[in-house]
């Protein structure tokens, strides 16, 4: 069987399993099972695959048949310009996420200073932090996760982003920590806000994603206000926190910061599709 005909009917079989992207994942995961960029696909359209290459593409087919996302099974992500690796124990870095760091970045370019001690609560793959590490040369950071196997994810990342010598990684519940950090510049996270018993989260999230890294108590707003509220007291002068939250928490999370009485501004920035999607709080001497 020919190249094109595997893509073709791959991407067919997707679309009757009602995916959302079925040519692009087609594409994605034929290149991956055949160690292929995807523009070499279109290249090599009439190449007969062989026994084992056909078994190789039908194992990706089926796996993503099945919900399991495309991350996953090519174990990677691109996130603000970089690939990072991800596997189960992480969640899947998403564009939006790409707001809250450039949120940081502005403020770094706006408030210049010899260093920058960043601390990331929830660290997971490390997406965040370590872009803010690789875009700040003058930084340091410390990536906190209570999960082993999402530092080990993390740690690799750091690596293959050529930044592990400024970084020290804390295997720790961020809530309960008791660990010396320091005057804190900057304080992001992407904490778990979706509420316990929501219904709307979609299945395969649910079924493949770490649910520790997705749901919270209190309306998902345990982790915001805890967190937040814990590492206030450590920011340096002039600081920054941004946090990751859901849709419908922007009103009570501008309303937890602003009664920290740490803040001189406190604000909430909407994504692409006008929801606020991060709360940022800055402090000013």
């Amino acid at each position: 069987m020919k190249l094109k005909e595997v893509l073709d009917k791959s991407t067919q079989f997707f679309k009757d399993k009602k995916l959302e992207s079925p040519r692009l994942d087609a594409e994605l995961l034929l290149a991956h099972a055949l160690k292929l960029e995807r523009i070499q696909l279109y290249l090599k359209f009439d190449q007969p695959l062989s026994d084992e290459e056909l078994s190789a593409c039908r194992e990706l087919v089926r796996r993503r048949a099945q919900g399991e996302p495309v991350a996953y099974i090519m174990e990677n992500k691109d996130f603000y310009g970089s690939t990072f690796k991800v596997n189960s124990s992480v969640l899947i870095p998403r564009p939006e996420t790409e707001h809250l760091v450039e949120k940081v970045l502005q403020w770094v370019e706006e408030n210049p200073q010899g260093n920058y001690n960043i601390v990331d609560l929830g660290t997971g793959s490390g997406c965040i932090g370590l872009t803010l590490l690789k875009k700040i040369p003058n930084s340091r950071l410390t990536a906190v996760d209570i999960s082993e196997q999402a530092l080990d994810v993390a740690k690799a990342n750091a690596e293959n982003l050529s930044v592990a010598d400024r970084v020290d990684f804390v295997q720790a519940d961020a809530g309960t920590m008791d660990r010396e950090l320091g005057k804190i510049d900057i304080l992001v996270s992407n904490p778990p806000y979706i509420a316990s018993d929501d219904n709307d989260v979609e299945d395969n999230v649910k079924k493949f994603e770490p649910s520790t890294a997705l749901f919270a108590k209190d309306n998902g707003l345990a982790f915001l206000r805890d967190w937040s509220s814990k590492f206030a007291p450590f920011l340096n002068e002039k600081a920054i926190v941004v946090m990751e939250m859901g849709m419908a928490q922007g009103s009570e999370m501008k309303r937890h910061f602003e009664q920290l009485k740490v803040f001189s501004k406190v604000d909430v920035v909407k994504d692409l599709s006008g929801l606020d999607r991060v709360i940022r709080g800055e402090k000013n001497g």
